[in-house]
């Protein structure tokens, strides 16, 4: 019940592990063979890592069938240069809107990493959270990754649900898994969408040119489902405020979508929205948009609101978050313009 998926932020390639098989070794598939040699992994974890071309035989991919032979050799090579994976606590402020013995509900600034991963060792929420909170529970799949059952991008602000305990891992988790959870988020797009609503329904996956990019797959032939629903509020001419609620949690699902529909989110560089995409070209208003960058230094997205089935008690919880300072800046500096320009 995987709800997430860890940014690669380099395209480099680390040896994790590199082993010969045994000259009397019987054939046998290749995910059952590591299954059997690697601590602490699972079958699908061993899997995917095939699909990503991480694991190779003979400096060859092959695929999850493939058996392995007497003398083949076969290399791990991650993203992520290998290291001790203990989680060092650091006491860094939380900013808690809810806690009882099962949960927590945590309000992101935005730059902070939720777990940590390559180039992001230290300073992440999960730093955090085993500082200030205890034996939190693993999911099987996410080593390393106490309490956590979704994440959101570092420059993402807004919501998290973490798991305190066992029960309210699996519980959140198989909400996560049937998309029952309720997931608002505003984001400030650029132009006007002609629909004032609509439902975004294309498969999304890692980009076959850039492992850091996630790529829509409209044929549906490649990618994982990914359906956003969204809702425009407010149309400011070159950029509009918009709702959008997610069905499917892919990661960068609403930064991918939105710039699918040719309405990037406003100031992200990866989606292409860092630059003048709507309005004129004149110097005044282009500095203008460029203030704007500098004060919302991140793509402009925001996890309001998350409602969800209480595991233990089963009530209904509903959570929700003003906008962060940043955010509010921008768009009244928007709204402003566009009533006297």
């Amino acid at each position: 019940m995987k709800n997430y998926q860890e940014e690669q932020e380099d395209d480099e390639l680390f040896e994790h592990h590199r082993m010969v098989v045994d000259p009397k070794q019987q054939l046998l598939r290749i995910d059952k063979f590591l299954m059997d040699r690697l601590p602490n992994v699972t079958r699908n974890r061993v899997q995917k890592a095939i699909d990503d071309e991480f694991i190779k035989v003979n400096e060859r991919p092959v695929k999850s069938n493939y058996k392995v032979r007497p003398g083949d050799v076969i290399t791990i090579a991650l993203p992520e240069p290998p290291r001790d994976t203990d989680i060092q606590p650091e006491d860094i402020p939380l900013d808690i809107l809810f806690e009882d013995d099962d949960l927590l509900i945590v309000n992101k600034p935005a730059g902070m990493v939720v777990h940590p991963a390559y180039n992001n060792w230290t300073g992440t929420l999960v730093n955090a959270l085993v500082h200030h909170f205890q034996n939190l529970p693993t999911m099987p799949e996410n080593e390393g990754r106490p309490g956590l059952v979704h994440r959101i991008d570092k420059d993402t602000s807004g919501l998290l649900v973490v798991a305190k305990t066992e029960l309210a891992m699996q519980g959140l988790a198989k909400q996560f898994f049937d998309h029952s959870i309720e997931r608002t988020y505003y984001a400030l797009a650029w132009g006007e969408p002609q629909a004032e609503t609509g439902t975004i329904n294309v498969n999304l996956g890692r980009s076959l040119k850039d492992r850091r990019v996630t790529a829509p797959f409209p044929e549906g032939d490649m990618g994982r489902r990914a359906v956003t629903h969204y809702k425009v509020l407010k149309n400011l001419r070159y950029v509009s405020l918009i709702q959008c609620n997610l069905e499917t949690g892919r990661t960068h699902q609403i930064r991918a979508h939105m710039s699918y529909i040719g309405h990037p989110l406003f100031n992200d560089a990866t989606y292409g929205g860092d630059k003048v995409l709507k309005g004129t070209r004149f110097s005044k208003y282009k500095s203008f948009v460029e203030n704007c960058f500098k004060l919302l230094p991140r793509q402009a997205l925001h996890a309001k609101s998350l409602g969800f089935k209480h595991p233990r008690s089963g009530d209904w919880l509903q959570f929700n978050t003003d906008l962060p300072e940043d955010f509010t800046t921008v768009l009244e500096k928007w709204e402003h313009y566009v009533q006297y320009n």
